[in-house]
């Protein structure tokens, strides 16, 4: 049955590229939804996929395939949807990880005119080399090999004394924005939203929060656009671990920075993936993936500030063994509260309080309004008894967060894209502390942290700091709550005190009680015009069986109502409502 749907602006905006994206979907075999929906250009596109070249291809495949032949935002989207498994599912969410943006580079008058026109002048003012061909071209900029004239009055007085960073230098990267990215991004996202309005209609997706998705998307790559931004997690970084000698981040030269460029010294060394294919004595791996996991959970547990893209090809070291982190364009951040919260779920599983971990999840995430409570407390001692009684050496960190996310997303919770984006950066840091060291295990380096976390949560400056801003919120409550209570009398005594009920599910079991009334109405409708023998008549004289006069009208009516009465027996049977399953 095709679905009517109200006017959709998106949809008859860029005409052409809808088209080649349906085209696309419909290669893939991802397009039959949209023929539900009776829009004719849109169903008019969907052809059968190829049946021969994608039959050994699972669905997931397919999925990436096919955002990564859309383009680059499309592959930013997949890339965030890889970091939401609590709504997609992990084997989703895993192979959307493998998205690689590798978009053609811009033409280099276009990259010189940009750099020109923020940086105010002529390139070979402040450069005395620029390197016409890209070393890498991704989804927002592509980057470029150059040589600063760097003048002294740029250094600065304390970078003498950071021991972890490196003497200033005039051979930097230079990563820029791509010339029309900001424009074709806001189109594909104008599909997007018009795709994700289409899609929350329909039940095999509206638990996926397409709607939300998109918004979060929108957000994550215009904070992304802005190389401002960039800069500024860089510098927080550094300001974080200026004692930390083991760990190194791109300086940028903020003199030359801007919302479509930046400037970065040029860090030297070894990727991870590259020092897997060789052999070294300058380097022990399994002490390399320890101090990187050290500095990472220092980040999440210690700051809540924490670089959230961990895979090999982000982590250089460097020829005297410290490490270096690229790309800061996706950071995670913790609340307090959330950090309290994830520290109290561990104390949780470690002392296997299963009720105090179910309502820790309810909390945490967001609930459907008919969550069976009983059942998801046996998931989770479940989980817990499975997960608890690992030996720490052999605890499998990616396999627990995993099927923790398919207990969560069983109950239909979604958990807030922050706690998510941990998540997922926890399974990439174990994945990526086992490409090191085969018998790396992330819960053994954080068994310490967890010894914090206990003692800090009894730590009489938490408690202190909690009852001031416990007495904080009391005090707020006390001089908001008279007012709030004079202004609900007030509208009582005038009569604008008003009720809003929302009747949630009752759609289903109102179009049957409309389609059982209708039916009653129609068949004794039809029954008194059969007995009245209202013209036109069947049969004026004998007929069949002894059948004379029957009413045409009465019959047509009769008939009608049978074949209503079964359809509306059947659907109840089926799913308990006329449209829709119920929940």
């Amino acid at each position: 049955m095709k679905r009517t749907i109200p006017s959709v602006p998106q949809l008859y905006r860029n005409v052409r590229r809808w088209t080649e994206i349906v085209s696309v979907l419909s290669k893939y075999g991802l397009a039959d939804w949209i023929s539900r929906f009776n829009i004719d250009f849109l169903t008019d596109l969907i052809k059968p996929s190829e049946g021969e070249s994608q039959s050994q291809l699972t669905q997931n495949a397919r999925i990436r395939l096919a955002l990564t032949e859309l383009g680059p935002t499309f592959i930013k989207f997949g890339q965030t949807l890889s970091t939401r498994p609590d709504l997609i599912g992990p084997e989703l969410a895993e192979e959307l990880s493998k998205l690689q943006a590798d978009v053609p580079a811009d033409d280099f008058d276009d990259i010189k005119a940009i750099v020109e026109q923020d940086l105010g002048c002529e390139l070979e003012s402040e450069f005395s080399r620029f390197d016409p061909t890209p070393i890498a071209s991704a989804s927002i900029g592509q980057v470029h090999l150059a040589e600063i004239k760097f003048p002294e009055s740029w250094k600065s007085e304390n970078d003498n004394q950071r021991p972890n960073q490196f003497p200033p230098t005039a051979e930097v990267v230079v990563k820029v924005r791509h010339a029309h990215v900001l424009k074709k991004g806001e189109t594909d996202l104008d599909i997007l939203r018009g795709l994700a309005q289409l899609a929350e209609r329909l039940d095999d997706f509206k638990n996926y929060q397409p709607v939300m998705i998109i918004r979060e998307l929108s957000r994550a790559m215009r904070r992304e656009m802005d190389f401002n931004r960039e800069v500024r997690n860089i510098l927080q970084f550094e300001s974080l671990f200026k004692s930390e000698p083991g760990i190194l981040f791109p300086k940028p030269v903020v003199e030359l920075c801007s919302e479509r460029m930046i400037v970065m010294h040029r860090i030297q060394g070894t990727k991870l993936r590259e020092l897997q294919t060789r052999e070294s004595d300058d380097f022990e791996p399994a002490e390399l993936a320890r101090i990187g996991a050290n500095l990472y959970l220092k980040m999440i547990f210690n700051h809540g500030f924490y670089h959230a893209d961990p895979h090999p090809g982000n982590i250089l070291i460097t020829d005297d063994g410290r490490i270096a982190l690229l790309d800061f364009g996706l950071v995670g951040r913790i609340s307090e509260q959330l950090r309290e919260d994830i520290e109290s779920m561990l104390v949780a599983i470690v002392n296997q309080d299963v009720p105090m971990l179910t309502t820790l999840i309810k909390r945490v995430g967001s609930c459907p309004i008919d969550l069976n409570e009983s059942a998801l407390s046996n998931d989770v001692a479940d989980f817990v008894g499975q997960y608890s009684t690992q030996i720490v050496s052999h605890f499998d960190m990616s396999g627990a967060l995993n099927d923790f996310i398919g207990v969560v997303r069983s109950y239909e919770i979604t958990l807030p894209a922050e706690a998510s984006l941990l998540i997922k950066t926890l399974v990439t840091l174990e994945g990526t502390g086992r490409l090191l060291d085969p018998n790396f295990s992330l819960m053994e380096i954080m068994k310490p942290f967890q010894r914090m976390l206990i003692l800090k949560r009894l730590s009489p400056v938490r408690q202190a700091r909690k009852l001031r801003r416990f007495y904080m919120e009391v005090e707020q409550l006390v001089d908001a709550l008279p007012q709030r209570v004079a202004n609900i009398l007030e509208q009582v005594q005038t009569g604008r005190f008003d009720v809003h009920l929302v009747h949630r599910r009752l759609g289903p079991t109102a179009n049957r009680i409309v389609v059982g009334l209708m039916t009653s109405a129609l068949f004794l409708g039809s029954s008194l015009m059969l007995s009245y023998k209202v013209p036109p008549l069947l049969f004026p004289k004998d007929g069949p069986i002894g059948i004379h006069d029957l009413s045409v009208l009465g019959l047509t009516g009769f008939l009608v109502s049978m074949l209503m009465g079964l359809r509306l027996m059947w659907a109840i049977r089926k799913s308990g409502n006329l449209d829709q399953p119920d929940r």
